[in-house]
């Protein structure tokens, strides 16, 4: 087994590469699926694309299978229609025993901007699940994912990573939010979407004592059970230009392909309020506001996900214990998943090698006892005891060899070598 993951570096990324290159609908990546089935048929894939990370996970039966990093480059540039040049130089590549730590930290959120943060996790299922529905895992990244979300498990409960304030909509409202007003009670909260950020960023906020919460969304019925939720109000999303001018917080969190405000509309929806102070949470990837609406004027406080990224790195520092023993965990995690993974490359050759052995001592046993009729049943039984014992004795110093070797990886050139020796096929 081959694992592989190529991934927009988001410490180096600008978000602007991180947009244009985002999976932002499902039906999107479904299609991306179709396309990755088509170029490269050999191999798994599963897609972990949120508001700040881009990543393809692949997994083969053969190493020579997996797609170069160039591939998947070509891949993402023609899918996207976005130039290589734009973004070929922040991908990275890891592979084996560094692609299979690197799943884990991130499912375990040791790899997030926010520390500890509950979301990536149900990202990272929600990412493996979609890549079932639309054909593109299998086996392989079944047992990759699973042992993932094993890892992340044990992080949770193991250490004291997800203490305080965890997700990027509890750092925004209690770090951001907080920074602009005093109290949220007597605000006006609009949001625009109703995924699952905005069901979380809502939290936090009823949590500050919100009160009056508007909800745009393009799809009502989600918007009802929003606001169902929350005890919101839904209004048409025909009427958002009214209620940008008029709400204190504005969450967005659409995931449109293209910005759903620019300067221009933001301030005529301002021109009836006046200027007043107004927090905007951008968590949409691609961005659901132009930036430059924070120059619109002095109260307008516009925050995307990597105005996180501050905050968030002081929140690491803190942590660093924490992280020491998660990157424990993950290490030990990793080291399991890879002796399995090696355990199971020797698998097929062993079963292969014992079966043809003792079908030769079957077959020597049949001539021996034609010779030998007058053998009653127990010096038949016994004579195969001994041939069996002969026969385990011989196998066990390769087998064992083979054993060991798998304990510190692929045990590649030997497997070949037992084939060649022993004439065992390529389907073994």
């Amino acid at each position: 087994m081959n694992v592989q993951v190529i991934y927009c570096n988001h410490q180096t990324a600008a978000i602007q590469v991180r947009e244009k290159l985002a999976f932002s609908q499902s039906a999107q990546l479904l299609e991306a699926y179709k396309d990755l089935r088509d170029r490269f048929p050999q191999s798994e894939h599963v897609v972990i694309s949120t508001c700040n990370r881009i990543e393809l996970y692949s997994a083969q039966e053969r190493q020579e299978d997996a797609p170069t990093s160039i591939e998947v480059a070509r891949f993402l540039a023609e899918f996207h229609q976005v130039p290589v040049d734009e973004f070929i130089g922040d991908l990275m590549t890891q592979v084996g025993p560094d692609a299979v730590r690197h799943l884990f930290e991130v499912a375990s959120s040791v790899d997030s901007m926010v520390l500890g943060e509950n979301q990536i996790v149900n990202q990272v299922k929600e990412a493996y699940e979609l890549a079932t529905q639309g054909d593109a895992n299998g086996p392989l990244m079944h047992a990759l994912f699973h042992r993932a979300l094993q890892a992340s498990k044990r992080v949770r409960t193991e250490t004291r990573l997800s203490e305080g304030r965890t997700s990027i909509a509890s750092v925004a409202v209690g770090d951001f939010g907080k920074s602009i007003f005093n109290r949220f009670d007597d605000k006006l909260v609009l949001v625009i979407g109703a995924g699952e950020m905005a069901a979380e960023t809502l939290q936090y906020l009823k949590g500050e004592g919100v009160r009056r919460i508007i909800i745009c969304n393009r799809s009502r019925e989600r918007a009802d059970q929003l606001a169902l939720a929350f005890g919101g109000e839904v209004h048409p999303y025909e009427s958002l230009d009214r209620w940008l001018g008029e709400a204190d917080v504005i969450v967005s969190t659409t995931g449109a392909g293209t910005p759903i405000v620019d300067p221009q509309r933001f301030r005529k929806a301002r021109e009836k309020s006046g200027i007043k102070p107004v927090f905007i949470l951008d968590l949409g990837a691609p961005r659901d506001f132009d930036p430059l609406v924070a120059e619109v004027d002095d109260e307008v406080y516009l925050y995307d996900i990597d105005d996180l990224q501050a905050t968030c790195e002081r929140n690491r520092q803190t942590r660093q214990k924490e992280i020491e023993h998660a990157r424990r965990i993950i290490d030990e995690e990793t080291v399991s998943f890879m002796h399995d993974v090696h355990h199971m490359s020797t698998g097929p050759v062993v079963k292969r090698l014992r079966e043809s052995w003792h079908e030769l001592s079957r077959q020597e046993l049949d001539l021996l006892f034609r010779k030998l009729s007058h053998l009653g049943d127990d010096d038949r039984r016994q004579i195969e005891r001994s041939i069996e014992r002969i026969v385990n004795k011989l196998l066990h110093p390769p087998l064992e060899t083979l054993r060991d070797e798998a304990r510190e990886g692929p045990p590649h050139g030997l497997i070949d070598a037992l084939k060649r020796l022993f004439h065992i096929g390529d389907d073994a």
